[in-house]
C-alpha cells in the first residue's frame, strides 16, 4: 500500500500539524489541541487510530447517505478505472458513465429536468449555476437581470462564488466577495421573536423577498436561491407556508427558482430532493454529496426545460467548464450508488420507516432541561440549547456552549455537529432502529454532562 501502516497516532498528529490546513480551522488552535485521525469505517460507525469506535450521526459531512462498507461502489469505481479512468467532456466527447447517469437522474428529478451539468463539488455547482443564471437572461435580452436573492446564514459553499451568495457573515469579512447578490431574512421561527404563529411567520420570512423585489425592480432580480432546509446554518426548518409563497412570489415576478440540493438531496428529506418535499417546480438545482454517498467527489446542476431551451437554441457556445466535469469513474459510482438507494427504498425507507422512528426518538430530546426546541425531518434533525426552558433565552455566545457539547458527544462516541448553540444531525440513511436509540441514548448523556459542566 501507499500508505504507511506502522505509524503510531502521535505521529499521524504531528504530521497532519506540520503539513495539512485543514477547511474551516484555526490551524493554531488544532495544532495544540491535536487533530482525530479516523483510520475506517463501517456501516454508520467511524474508528480512529485509537481505536475509538464512533456512530457519525453527520454522514461524514452530511453526504454518506448509502453508509459506509459498500463494496458495490468500490468495484463501481474499480471497474471503470480499469475501463477508462479519466476522460474529459470537451472536445465534443462524452463517455457511457455519464450519458448513463445523465439519462438516470432524469429519472430521478421532476419531469421538466432532463439536462444535466457535471461539476466536481457543491461549491462549484453554485458557480456554474450563477453563471448559467446570468447567461439566461443575456440571452433573453435583460441583461440587467443580474441580482440573485439568497438569505442570511445560508451556506453554498465556499468559492468566492459560494461564498458571496451564501450569508454567512464571518465568511464575507474575510473578503472577496462579488456583486450583484442580496441577502434577506431566512426562515427561522425559532430565532424569532415568537410574536407569530410558524404559519404567520412562513409568509413573513417569504415576504421579505417581495419587499426585496419592490425594493430594485423585478426587472432587476435573477434569481431566488435557497436550500430547501438549511443544512450548515443550523438544519432551518421553514414552516409549511415558506416554500409555497416563494413559488407564488417567483412565478409572479418571472423570477428563476433554485433550490440547493446539495444536502437535502438523494433522499436525506425522505424524498429524492428538497424540493419533492416542499412541493415546488424550481428551474435550477444544485447537488453534490449524497449522489455518489461522498465516496468519489461529484457535483451538478440540473437544469430546467425553461432554462435549457434558451441556452441551446440562442446561447452559441458556454464558455465554462471543469476538468473533472462528468468524470468516469465518479459517474459510475453515482450509477451505483442511485441503484443502491432504489433497490434497497432507502428514499421510502427514511419517509416511512426510520425517519419517523428517529424523529419520535428526538422529539424527547425536549425534555432535557438545556433543549428549548427540536425539529426534524426526514433523517436531518436540530436541538436548541438554552440556557432557560420557559423563556428560551440563549446562552451567551462566549460562553460556547454547542463546543462544548459537540466535544463531549465526540469524546463519548456519536458525532454531531454544533452550529452554534444548535445542534445538529444528519445520520446515513441505513441507520437501524437500535442504531437510533443508541444515538438518542448518548445525546441524552452528553446533554447531562454539557448541563454540569456548566
Amino acid at each position: 500500500m501507499a500508505i504507511a501502516e506502522n505509524r503510531s497516532p502521535s505521529e499521524w498528529q504531528e504530521l497532519d500539524r506540520q503539513h495539512y490546513l485543514h477547511p474551516f480551522t484555526d490551524h493554531k488552535e488544532l495544532g495544540e489541541k491535536k487533530s482525530r485521525i479516523i483510520a475506517r469505517a463501517d456501516g454508520v460507525y467511524i474508528y480512529d487510530v485509537d481505536g475509538n469506535k464512533i456512530l457519525d450521526g453527520m454522514s461524514g459531512l452530511w453526504c454518506v447517505n448509502a453508509g459506509y462498507g459498500r463494496d458495490e461502489l468500490v468495484e463501481a469505481a474499480a471497474a471503470q478505472l480499469r475501463e477508462l479512468p479519466y476522460y474529459n467532456s470537451f472536445f465534443q466527447c462524452a463517455h457511457p458513465p455519464s450519458i448513463e447517469l445523465s439519462h438516470i437522474l432524469g429519472e430521478v428529478t421532476q419531469p421538466h429536468f432532463s439536462r444535466v451539468f457535471y461539476t466536481g463539488s457543491g461549491s462549484e455547482s453554485i458557480d456554474t449555476m450563477i453563471r448559467m443564471v446570468w447567461r439566461y437572461w443575456d440571452l433573453q435580452g435583460q441583461p440587467e437581470r443580474k441580482l440573485i436573492v439568497a438569505r442570511k446564514n445560508a451556506y453554498h459553499g465556499s468559492t468566492v462564488a459560494g461564498a458571496s451568495l451564501g450569508g454567512m457573515t464571518p465568511m464575507h469579512n474575510q473578503g472577496g466577495c462579488l456583486g450583484n447578490i442580496t441577502h434577506i431574512e431566512q426562515p427561522y421561527w425559532f430565532g424569532s421573536d415568537h410574536s407569530m404563529s410558524p404559519d404567520d411567520y412562513g409568509l413573513f420570512a417569504a415576504k421579505a423577498l417581495e419587499k426585496k423585489i419592490d425594493e430594485v425592480g423585478a426587472d432587476k432580480i435573477a434569481a431566488f436561491v435557497g436550500e430547501p432546509i438549511q443544512g450548515a446554518g443550523g438544519v432551518i426548518v421553514p414552516p409549511d407556508t415558506y416554500w409555497p409563497e416563494i413559488q407564488r412570489i417567483c412565478n409572479e415576478h418571472g423570477i428563476l427558482l433554485i433550490t440547493d440540493e446539495v444536502i437535502c438531496g438523494f433522499g436525506r428529506l425522505g424524498e429524492w430532493f428538497g424540493a419533492d418535499y416542499y412541493g415546488i417546480k424550481p428551474d435550477l438545482m444544485t447537488f453534490a454529496k449524497g449522489v455518489t454517498s461522498g465516496y468519489l467527489p461529484l457535483g451538478g446542476v440540473m437544469v430546467g426545460d425553461r432554462v435549457t431551451d434558451v441556452l441551446v437554441d440562442k446561447g452559441g457556445e458556454f464558455f465554462h467548464g471543469f476538468t473533472y466535469s462528468g468524470h468516469p469513474a465518479s459517474c459510475a459510482v453515482a450509477i451505483e450508488n442511485i441503484h443502491i438507494l432504489r433497490r434497497e427504498g432507502l428514499v421510502e425507507r427514511v419517509r416511512d420507516d426510520i425517519g419517523p422512528y428517529l424523529q419520535e426518538r428526538w422529539a424527547t430530546l425536549a425534555e432535557h432541561p438545556l433543549v428549548g426546541e427540536t425539529r426534524m425531518v426526514g433523517l436531518m434533525g436540530a436541538l436548541e440549547l438554552v440556557r432557560d426552558k420557559s423563556s428560551l433565552q440563549r446562552f451567551a455566545e462566549d460562553d460556547g456552549v454547542g463546543t462544548i457539547c459537540r466535544d463531549l458527544l465526540v469524546s463519548n462516541g456519536l458525532v454531531m455537529r454544533a452550529v452554534g448553540d444548535t445542534i445538529v444531525t444528519a445520520p446515513p440513511l441505513t441507520l437501524s432502529h437500535a442504531e437510533a436509540d443508541e444515538l438518542i441514548e448518548k445525546a441524552w448523556k452528553c446533554l447531562d454532562l454539557t448541563q454540569q459542566s456548566l
